[in-house]
């Protein structure tokens, strides 16, 4: 199955970032689908062949009107002229279809990150009597129509909420509307109930719910921050996840605030009860806790031996040995490095970004001109899984120390930027110095110093990528890396 990431990148040159913010999306439309009762595909201008939809969500609580599998699938504007026309409008699009008795809508609504519509959800709900909506029906779909409103604005959803989407609760574990000062307005039975098991025993509607979730909980300062975060959703700062335990029941809790045309509309919160799944992932995370604990413990042993190695150089007289251990050093430190950012990290994954500007002054500290040498990172390298990580470090690492030891003359001050820019598709990385250039007739593939020769290997075995040296405009060296990708988590 294609991927959003591997369609992304085929379909569309996105930076990064926009990518990020299309997966966050993708991450609450779950939601989005069950409150509008509506199936919810996301499209992307695939121009000049036509639109693309490359992800599809289906309702939990209605029935498809979209039974095949649309991902993948490029349509003519034809097709679908209300797509196209939310893309050059930025705006809404409704079209409704029906009879007296029953009504189809299909809506388009745009996606807008930084100012610029990236792409359109389109919304197809089932045929409804136009019968009068119930309580539940009335309360999820203005919900919806909010929560729509707000993508194509661009306030939702927002990048500190994206890690709370993976276990969030859904709309039919259980869901209540607020009014603007936090009383409650709709309670559906499953939310209800979720109270009860807590030990509320009354009707929730008209309630104070941070005051009534508050008096539940009988530890003082899980009180307040229940207090805290539920005072904030009403009040139009971040909603996100929390849970909360009372008389042995555990909840799961997640408040978004309704802010559709910056006006505050008060809060949607979808509740679930957890307390069994709790038991379990206890024992999960102590499993979590042993492999992090491994990946310390991997660290430790290598500060060893990297402490070993320096000593070792230390005591050394001869200048190639002492300058082969420093570089050994440098290599056993990177590989710590990433080890020591898995052991922080829950789900295998390397912010490249923190570990590389951690390695930057060992680069030029072992190096033998370090001192004149500056070196600056621009662009963000992201987040890579555990498998590209190690290499990945290993290649910066080696194309940072060879530009400083090789492009400039003893005593000479320069600079060395590493300049990264990360794409749908691409993640691209260019080594640059000011440098004396290249040798006469110097080929990458005929190099024999080692840190060039670990560089190749690593960026066609372990990385899938491209590398090659060539001169720039100032007189120095480029060395430019490619990589793709469609095997990077989160993208």
């Amino acid at each position: 199955m294609s991927t959003l990431s591997a369609l992304l990148a085929t379909h569309t040159d996105l930076p990064g970032a926009a990518v990020d913010h299309l997966q966050r999306v993708v991450g609450e439309w779950q939601l989005l689908a069950d409150l509008s009762f509506a199936d919810v595909l996301l499209w992307v201008d695939a121009a000049p062949d036509g639109i693309v939809c490359v992800a599809q969500c289906r309702p939990t609580t209605a029935s498809t009107v979209i039974p095949e599998d649309a991902v993948g699938t490029v349509v003519s504007d034809d097709e679908h002229p209300y797509v196209r026309k939310a893309f050059k409008s930025g705006e809404i699009v409704t079209v409704r279809r029906g009879s007296s008795d029953s009504i189809h809508l299909r809506q388009a609504v745009p996606v807008r990150w930084a100012g610029q519509v990236v792409a359109v959800l389109s919304r197809d709900a089932a045929r409804v009597s136009r019968r009068s909506a119930s309580a539940l029906e009335t309360a999820y779909l203005e919900c919806a129509d909010a929560l729509y409103r707000m993508i194509s604005e661009g306030t939702f959803p927002t990048p500190e909420a994206r890690s709370d989407t993976k276990s969030s609760p859904r709309a039919g574990d259980g869901f209540i509307r607020l009014d603007r000062e936090g009383r409650v307005v709709y309670a559906s039975p499953n939310a209800l109930s979720a109270y009860h098991r807590m030990g509320f025993n009354s009707d929730l509607l008209g309630q104070d719910l941070v005051e009534t979730t508050r008096s539940l909980v009988t530890d003082p300062f899980e009180s307040a921050d229940v207090s805290e975060y539920l005072r904030g959703a009403v009040h139009g700062r971040l909603g996100q996840r929390m849970e909360v335990e009372a008389r042995g029941a555990t909840v799961l809790i997640r408040a978004l605030v309704l802010t559709p045309g910056g006006r505050i509309e008060g809060a949607a919160v979808v509740i679930r009860d957890v307390t069994e799944v709790k038991r379990r992932d206890r024992a999960l995370l102590s499993k979590d806790a042993t492999i992090r604990e491994i990946h310390h413990r991997v660290k430790n042993n290598l500060q060893t031996v990297a402490a070993l190695l320096r000593l070792q150089a230390r005591r050394t007289g001869n200048v190639e040995a002492k300058e082969a251990l420093g570089e050994a050093v440098r290599r056993v430190t990177s590989i710590a490095l990433v080890h020591e950012a898995l052991s922080m990290s829950v789900d295998e994954e390397v912010d490249l970004d923190g570990v590389f500007d951690q390695l930057i002054p060992i680069v030029v500290d072992v190096s033998a001109v370090g001192s004149q040498i500056r070196v600056r990172r621009e662009g963000n390298l992201g987040v890579f899984p555990a498998d590209r990580a190690t290499p990945l470090v290993m290649v910066l690492t080696e194309l940072v120390q060879n530009a400083v030891e090789h492009a400039f003359d003893p005593g000479v001050h320069g600079t060395v930027t590493v300049r990264a820019n990360r794409s749908a598709r691409w993640l691209d990385v260019v080594v640059r110095d000011e440098g004396k250039g290249l040798p006469e007739g110097f080929r990458l593939e005929d190099s024999d110093r080692l840190g060039l020769q670990i560089v190749r290997t690593l960026v066609a075995a372990e990385l899938g990528g491209t590398l090659d040296l060539a001169a720039n405009e100032s007189g120095g060296t480029d060395a430019r890396l490619r990589l793709a990708l469609g095997k990077v988590a989160g993208t």
